[in-house]
């Protein structure tokens, strides 16, 4: 069993790398799929560790929505011929930030550090 803080790590750098990949902006992504199979890479591995998050942590977090989290790896994952990119970049451009400051908060809270990964 790996210490349940790694997930709330390992989602902040999920993050982290999904706005350093889109840095460049919607052109860009939707230009180079490279950039699109790390990105939604990124967000299925986000969404697999929020499903390992204690459930003390998730109802600390209601506003999180932590279902819409779970479903949305399964969509990944199962339905992946499905996945519309417009929806991507609106969950990276709308839904990301508020996820971030959350997981953030979140991580403060719990005194765990969310330092950058070492490149």
């Amino acid at each position: 069993m790996k210490d349940e803080k790694l997930y709330l790590i390992h989602m902040a750098e999920c993050i982290q790398r999904i706005e350093e990949y889109t840095a460049e902006g919607r052109r860009a992504f939707f230009n180079d799929r490279k950039t699109q199979d790390a990105v939604l890479r990124n967000l299925q591995t986000l969404a697999e560790s929020s499903q390992r998050i204690p459930p003390a942590w998730k109802t600390s977090r209601p506003e999180v929505d932590w279902a819409g989290l779970s479903a949305f790896r399964n969509v990944v994952v199962h339905d992946y011929l499905g996945i519309d990119l417009e929806e991507i970049w609106e969950i990276v451009e709308k839904d990301l930030p508020a996820l971030k400051s959350k997981v953030e908060e979140l991580a403060r809270e719990l005194g765990i550090s969310l330092k950058p990964p070492l490149s």
